[in-house]
């Protein structure tokens, strides 16, 4: 019987591996789903930003919506609550859209971190 060689395969660092970008959308058990690819215009990156723009556009339409609705004391309970049922499902779209993108953002060095934030009023 042949020996095996003596030697242990590493882990990809994280300067040599492809970032993870969150993907707009969940398995069917619910969990995130992660695209793992160089290529930004691979047909899955295009897909996915695809999804993004239509969440974000799909989001606008319901707060304007949502706005209309609640602008009108005499809007009926069952009116209502479906805006606030698709306010929050958009609110949940968006806020996984803004993660994704956040995670794709470049580390750059800030400096003081006192200036982080900071405005003139």
């Amino acid at each position: 019987m042949d020996a095996l060689p003596n030697s242990v395969a590493q882990p990809a660092t994280p300067s040599t591996a492809a970032p993870l970008r969150l993907l707009p959308w969940s398995s069917t058990e619910g969990k995130p789903c992660f695209l793992v690819t160089d290529d930004q215009s691979s047909h899955l990156s295009r897909l996915a930003d695809e999804m993004e723009a239509a969440q974000l556009d799909i989001g606008a339409d319901i707060l304007d919506h949502a706005r209309t609705v609640l602008a009108d004391t005499m809007s009926p309970y069952g009116e209502v609550r479906y805006a606030g049922i698709r306010l929050a499902e958009c609110l949940g779209d968006v806020l996984r859209v803004a993660e994704s993108r956040g995670m794709r953002l470049p580390i750059t060095d800030i400096g003081d971190a006192g200036d982080v934030g900071a405005c003139d009023a």
